[in-house]
């Protein structure tokens, strides 16, 4: 585990000597608040408390798979990478070490986006519910975490970045994360979204929040795709495997 916690620790530096990383990382979930949540739910509690459930899942969406999608692309272009799968112990301790990162990366994502939903808005969570939903941030990251390691392992990375952003925009503005609560997305998205992986997890988390019930086809397609992007980045991980390791 020490091991793993030194490569943890050098992923953070090599993330945070590109300021912009960073700044990227929490500037888009918190200006999304500041520009769809505050100025159109801010004032009304249940309203404000669903559109920030759905900016954690955004942010959470955003730190997953460009962490993951663009930074694994960018690792295999480098010598260190495949050095480290010849190593004794295995790749195992640099990719727990890339999780926490990814973890560090998250939490500074989510960081801004709760500071509003308290200063600025009049979303309110139980303590329960409140631990209960980073329960289920947990479990949403799971699908996105792994598309993101698909897209790492299967594309280089320039194709990585360009894959990254068609997948991550169309995502979010298919679940409906742009659109606040349950009932405001648009009609013509209402048979689109329930099979998307992020429509899924904002209800999940909007379960762990407040007293929505949730749409078994959501939650089943949710997991329909942990299952497959946990299938594809195996394959893909075999792959960039068997052909640098012949």
């Amino acid at each position: 585990m020490s091991l793993a916690l030194t490569h943890a620790k050098y992923h953070f530096l090599e993330t945070v000597r590109v300021p912009i990383a960073v700044i990227g990382t929490m500037f888009f979930p918190a200006a999304s608040m500041l520009f769809f949540v505050v100025p159109f739910a801010g004032s009304h509690s249940a309203a404000a408390t669903y559109a920030t459930g759905a900016m954690t899942v955004f942010a959470t969406m955003s730190a997953c798979l460009f962490q993951y999608g663009i930074s694994v692309a960018e690792d295999r272009a480098q010598p260190w990478e495949p050095f480290t799968r010849t190593l004794p112990v295995g790749a195992a301790p640099r990719f727990i070490g890339r999780v926490i990162n990814v973890g560090v990366m998250t939490l500074l994502a989510l960081l801004p986006v709760l500071l509003i939903a308290a200063l600025l808005t009049e979303a309110t969570v139980s303590v329960p519910g409140l631990l209960l939903g980073a329960v289920a941030l947990l479990v949403t990251a799971v699908p996105f975490s792994l598309l993101g390691l698909t897209v790492g392992y299967a594309l280089p990375s320039r194709a990585a970045l360009a894959v990254t952003q068609l997948l991550f925009f169309p995502m979010a503005f298919g679940g409906g994360l742009f659109f606040g609560g349950p009932d405001r997305m648009p009609s013509f998205l209402e048979h689109v979204a329930p099979f998307l992986p992020t429509r899924g997890a904002v209800e999940l988390v909007w379960t762990a929040t407040t007293d929505f019930s949730p749409e078994p086809t959501s939650l089943i397609a949710l997991g329909v795709w942990t299952a497959a992007t946990a299938g594809t980045a195996v394959w893909a991980f075999r792959r960039d495997q068997g052909r640098r390791f012949r």
